[in-house]
């Protein structure tokens, strides 16, 4: 794996000097291997990793299978894609086993999530089914255990 990668996923928010000190490089070789992950497309963006439990940050959160019937030389893509588009999905993946498309989907209120699967996701032809699980809380994100107290988050403890 390139070193610049692995950095950029274990090393959460460094800043590019940083990196380049980790990695023996200068600043400058650093920002054009940066920018060439960016030209590749697998450097897509920077997005820090929120705990949001106390905060009131009105947004529901909900994860949608979805069954659909693969397009005759388009498979799976073409729907991906479009579903995709849409403002309200935070994320889309192709899967194995009972569903098709895993979906995240974000909305101000249930009723938003709902209506946005009532009205444009189950009515795209080739949809064959859905079903909506609502994300009630977040004990880990993208690595971070969340409302962890420090002593907790140590091994636990042995006894006799």
């Amino acid at each position: 794996m390139n070193p610049l990668i692995k950095l950029l996923l274990e090393g959460g928010g460094l800043s590019t000097a940083q990196m380049a000190q980790v990695l023996n490089l200068n600043e400058a070789e650093v920002n054009r291997q940066l920018d060439q992950l960016k030209k590749d497309r697998l450097l897509l963006g920077w997005r820090p990793v929120l705990n949001l439990a106390d905060e009131d940050a009105g947004v529901v959160r909900a994860v949608i299978e979805v069954r659909i019937t693969p397009e005759r030389g388009g498979g799976f893509n073409r729907f991906a894609e479009r579903i995709s588009r849409f403002d309200e999905v935070e994320s889309c993946y192709l899967m194995s086993g009972g569903y098709d498309l895993l979906v995240f989907v974000n909305g101000t209120s249930l009723q938003k999530v709902a209506a946005f699967v009532s009205e444009k996701l189950s009515t795209i032809e080739g949809v064959l089914s859905t079903a909506t699980h609502f994300l009630l809380r977040s004990y880990k994100e993208q690595g971070f255990l969340l409302d962890v107290k420090s002593e907790e988050s140590s091994r636990l403890k042995v006894t006799p």
